[in-house]
């Protein structure tokens, strides 16, 4: 029987979820498989991969092929290096506590990029939202300032007129209805 480490598809159309399942190469996709070694979820950034690194390791050792993705993952995720190691160790070229030094510090400093990955993806989100608040305040600046000169206008064309210019007005008015009487008696003599 053939063994492949792959991923096994679930989630929804769209979202997808990865299970890392060691299974016979003659199971459908979504089959059956032999066991479930970990998880990868790509629709994370960075992806989120859980892996059982030791359960991994054994089916390496047991002869078990990984797929494509499922090597990077492995690779990805230090397996492959610890089978390499393994190999090693029973070849009599490294001791166990050597072995032991060599993944810890590729795992410490795997931890370390991957740190520093989000760190920078945190960044660079913080500074997109700090400029788009920027941006939004210039446009919301821009509107208020629009709206107090729209008000202003308004204002002015609904002012009283100056003072002068009613002295003037009055002054029309009152000289109106000073001749107004006067032709109304003209009006009243013509009738009679």
């Amino acid at each position: 029987m053939s063994v492949k480490i792959r991923l096994q598809r679930h989630g929804k159309k769209g979202k997808p979820f990865y299970w890392v399942v060691a299974a016979d190469a003659r199971s459908k996709r979504d089959g059956k498989y032999l066991e479930k070694i970990g998880t990868y979820n790509p629709n994370t950034n960075p992806a989120t991969i859980d892996l059982d690194l030791d359960s991994a390791v054994k089916w390496l050792h047991n002869g078990a092929q990984p797929t494509e993705t499922a090597k990077a993952i492995l690779s990805y995720k230090g397996a492959l290096l610890k089978h390499h190691l393994d190999g090693g160790i029973r070849k009599g070229a490294l001791t166990q506590e050597q072995a032991d030094a060599k993944l810890a510090d590729w795992l410490d400093a795997k931890s370390g990029k991957v740190d520093s990955k989000k760190e920078g993806l945190t960044k660079a989100q913080a500074d997109a939202k700090a400029k788009a608040f920027k941006a939004e305040q210039a446009v919301n600046a821009k509107r208020l300032a629009a709206a107090a000169q729209a008000e202003a206008d308004l204002i002015a064309a609904n002012a009283p007129a100056p003072v002068e210019e009613e002295v003037e007005a009055a002054a029309d008015t009152v000289a109106t209805a000073e001749e107004t009487p006067a032709a109304e008696e003209n009006t009243e003599e013509a009738q009679a």
